[in-house]
């Protein structure tokens, strides 16, 4: 069957107006891979940067080092899909390709995006990790890959993290630990919001030493600090008014994550809270739709990694002796989960 063609109705006279629309709307879902992997191959190439202040099909077929018809047939589809304009025979980025994809922009988002270059060849073994329960073949990640992958969670968490600061509070916080915290974006965000806190971001080796360069930029040295550590075994220490356990759950399974609140929780200073922020499923786990997805990718891409329930969260939660817990919504398709700890440290 044709891209085009509608699919073949039944010898008993066909679908009903609502079964047509049902149909319809399955194949716009199944060949949305087109789209996405036309611009993840414009990604790939650094298609915008390319074209800089324009050019013909030939001539960017030239700077990318493309094939001639190729290049041509992309450029058109970029162009349909309102990514790059033509005038005549000449293409060129739109305003906001250039300011975000276009490589000499101190705006450009394309190395977070590459991110999801990387996850296209885990997600075509999709039905083979169905079938198996194990996440697709691993090559061992390189700085380039780590680089990518740290960028993509710093410009989402960047973006987030105002929202997340104003949900967990800041009052009474003075140290923060902040697990598996990545780029530090987090970090940043809270020490930003109160001159009083300070800060620490534990995460592996590879990673520590992007956090601390996008803490120099910040100027917060004096108030953000890096620890290389293991979120998966260590022991946290003791006196933190806040530990944040963002994005890291949902890498883990279940008796991991109970363990990791455990840890988290023990390490809290009378008062304190754990601040979960992830993908949190209503109690059936057959939503958030954005939540049910994602737990598609922790899948392909870790052994034992999920979504879990606000219940499940509840129960890890008050089984490592917090209290008050309670849901928070988020702008975006995640939420916090935050549990106080009652009592003498």
């Amino acid at each position: 069957m044709s891209e085009g063609q509608r699919p073949v109705r039944s010898a008993g006279g066909g679908f009903p107006e609502e079964g047509e629309a049902f149909v319809e709307a399955l194949w716009l879902q199944a060949r949305g891979f087109m789209e996405s992997r036309a611009l993840l191959s414009a990604i790939e190439l650094d298609v915008f940067t390319a074209v800089g202040a324009g050019g013909t099909a030939a001539e960017i077929a030239r700077r990318l080092g493309a094939d001639e018809r190729g290049t041509s047939y992309l450029l058109h589809h970029l162009a349909a899909a309102r990514l790059l304009l033509k005038e005549r025979d000449t293409f060129r980025n739109t305003p906001w390709t250039a300011r975000v994809l276009a490589a000499d922009s101190p705006e450009c988002v394309r190395n977070g995006m590459l991110h999801m270059v990387h996850l296209w060849d885990r997600w075509s073994h999709l039905t083979a990790s169905v079938r198996s329960g194990a996440p697709a073949p691993r090559e061992e990640r390189d700085e380039e890959a780590t680089e990518t992958f740290i960028a993509a969670m710093h410009g989402n968490a960047s973006s987030r993290a105002p929202h997340l600061v104003r949900a967990a509070g800041i009052d009474g916080v003075r140290r923060m630990l902040d697990v598996g915290g990545g780029s530090g974006a987090y970090s940043i965000a809270f020490a930003q919001a109160s001159p009083a806190l300070h800060a620490e971001v534990l995460d592996q080796e590879d990673v520590v030493p992007i956090a601390q360069r996008h803490i120099d930029e910040a100027g917060l040295t004096d108030r953000v600090r890096t620890r290389i550590g293991d979120l998966r075994t260590d022991a946290f220490g003791s006196g933190y008014d806040l530990v944040l356990l963002s994005a890291v759950c949902h890498m883990l399974g279940p008796d991991e994550v109970r363990d990791l609140i455990r840890r988290a929780a023990a390490s809290l200073a009378s008062g304190g809270r754990v601040v979960v922020q992830d993908h949190v499923l209503q109690t059936d786990k057959t939503g958030p739709r954005p939540g049910t997805l994602f737990a598609l990718n922790m899948l392909v891409n870790t052994i034992a990694g999920g979504n879990y329930s606000a219940d499940e969260y509840r129960a890890w939660m008050v089984a490592a002796g917090l209290d008050d817990v309670r849901q928070v919504p988020l702008p975006g398709p995640t939420a916090l989960m935050i549990g106080r700890r009652v009592g003498s440290a």
